[in-house]
């Protein structure tokens, strides 16, 4: 508990210098914990679609039945495929009237007759989707128009590796930044105590007894630094969790479970408490040699 004490000590009479390094490493994880809970939810985005692909061909009027039952049976023969839903015109009325119903003036003009047949394809391998899609892109005169979540997902897949390459590039700065902070604070604590150092050891301590208390604030400011980043961070999250799930519905953007945000927390106080403890034993071997 002395080395503890003696460390408290140290940061108490240097309340600036210790501010700094709390707060390089509070932003540090501050940052960093917004980077985990965006980088979760679009994965979480990006499974949604890739366990949902489906692909809507809409067919172009005046088909006869047994042209909507010929391409029916063509889909049927792809491989993967979990549902082959027919929804006729007045079926897309009824959905089309569904999705409206709050808006009057769009529901006055449009009948049965101005909307398309269509099928909805499900399947367990998104590699269908393109295998379906070039096939029936050529069939012209029955197909007006194929939509599918390729788009949607090769774009979900660039911006989740962008913010993920970004996130690490980022955070692993600001780690470098705190943890330079941390050595240069700790370096110049000890050259300033040199004569207390000095007098310890002609006193008998041993090197490990005076290196202690240093490698203590170093740890101190990790623990501090990193839990008081994930709790504002926290703080924010929470603020606005109803918001952005509802944005992102039927997906769960962000988390509800509060051990999901525990785990985060206890990950980042190990490694706040690694960067401080690092640093602040590569300050003490090379500023304390005797």
């Amino acid at each position: 508990m002395s080395a503890l004490r003696s460390a408290w000590h140290h940061i108490r009479r240097s309340p600036f210098q210790s501010f700094s390094a709390i707060l390089i490493i509070w932003f540090c994880f501050f940052v960093s914990t917004f980077f985990f809970v965006i980088s979760d939810g679009l994965s979480g985005v990006l499974s949604y679609f890739e366990t949902k692909p489906e692909i809507t061909i809409f067919l172009k009027d005046g088909l006869d039945k047994n042209t909507v039952e010929s391409i029916q049976r063509d889909l049927s023969n792809y491989p993967d495929i979990r549902e082959i839903k027919f929804i006729s015109k007045d079926e897309a009325l009824k959905i089309y009237q569904e999705q409206n119903k709050g808006n009057p003036l769009l529901l006055e003009m449009v009948t049965s007759s101005i909307l398309p047949a269509s099928f909805e394809v499900s399947v367990s391998n998104p590699e269908t989707l393109n295998l379906i899609a070039e096939n029936f892109s050529g069939k012209k005169d029955q197909v007006d128009e194929i939509i599918y979540q390729k788009d949607i997902i090769q774009s979900l897949l660039t911006w989740t590796s962008n913010i993920r390459y970004f996130g690490i590039i980022v955070i692993s700065a600001l780690g470098l930044i705190a943890f330079l902070m941390i050595f240069v604070l700790i370096g110049m604590k000890i050259t300033n105590r040199k004569d207390e150092v000095k007098i310890s050891r002609l006193l008998g301590a041993s090197r490990h007894y005076v290196k202690k208390p240093f490698l203590y604030e170093g740890a101190i400011y990790g623990l501090i630094g990193s839990s008081l980043g994930w709790l504002l961070a926290f703080i924010i999250i929470f603020y606005f969790k109803n918001q952005i799930n509802q944005y992102f519905e039927p997906t769960v953007f962000i988390n509800n479970e509060p051990i999901y945000y525990l785990q985060i927390l206890f990950a980042e106080i190990a490694v706040g408490l690694f960067i401080g403890y690092l640093a602040s034993w590569f300050g003490v071997k090379r500023y304390i040699k005797y």
